[in-house]
């Protein structure tokens, strides 16, 4: 029993260090007046919007079109994420009025 405690003890100490010294590298890399180069710039505009197309594309990949309810579910659920973000653009309403539509819509409408 006790191997087990400290054997956690060591993996949670060992996760928080890499952890706090990941999300504190950019400022000991970048902090101060450096300037900051021209691809981590380019990288942080693009890479926000690809991420957010590869969790999309990764959600909806099992959608199977050939039988009922044929992702209807899903597609009405993007398109309600899609129409809330460009009307309203606000990230958080989107994906909580997505989440909650997508929800109702596989217990209620089209239950599996």
């Amino acid at each position: 029993m006790e191997i087990k405690f400290f054997s956690a003890v060591a993996t949670l100490i060992v996760v928080s260090l890499v952890t706090g010294l990941t999300r504190a590298m950019p400022y000991l890399i970048f902090g101060g007046k450096k300037e900051i180069p021209s691809t981590v710039r380019y990288l942080g505009t693009v890479l926000p919007a690809s991420i957010m197309i590869i969790l999309v594309v990764y959600c909806l990949r099992n959608i199977d079109i050939t039988s009922f309810p044929f992702g209807l579910a899903e597609l009405i659920s993007v398109a309600l994420v899609v129409v809330l973000q460009v009307t309203k653009k606000n990230t958080i309403l989107s994906i909580l009025f997505g989440t909650a539509c997508y929800m109702i819509l596989i217990r209620t409408v089209f239950p599996l």
